[in-house]
């Protein structure tokens, strides 16, 4: 890793949670050269499914700290941050 991607990666580190993700996401659309429109319509479908069985209470969130707790218990790991 070069001296100028660690320095940017410091100061990205500091921006908030949501701050980071957008950067995240910006970052990864720059990497890609061409637009698959069927991979784009069919997550676009996936997620309104999702959002529609949110919405309509079919299924429910679950905490990061759950996720977390259900992961070291199934893998026995020490650290899941």
């Amino acid at each position: 890793m070069s001296t100028t991607v660690r320095d940017l990666f410091k100061q990205a580190s500091i921006l908030d949670e949501q701050d980071r993700a957008t950067l995240a996401g910006l970052l990864l659309e720059s990497l890609e050269d061409e637009v698959d429109e069927d991979a784009e319509s069919a997550w676009r479908k996936e997620i309104e499914r999702r959002l529609a069985e949110l919405d309509s209470g079919k299924v429910q969130t679950v905490s990061w700290e759950e996720v977390k707790a259900n992961l070291k218990r199934i893998t026995g790991a020490e650290h899941t941050d």
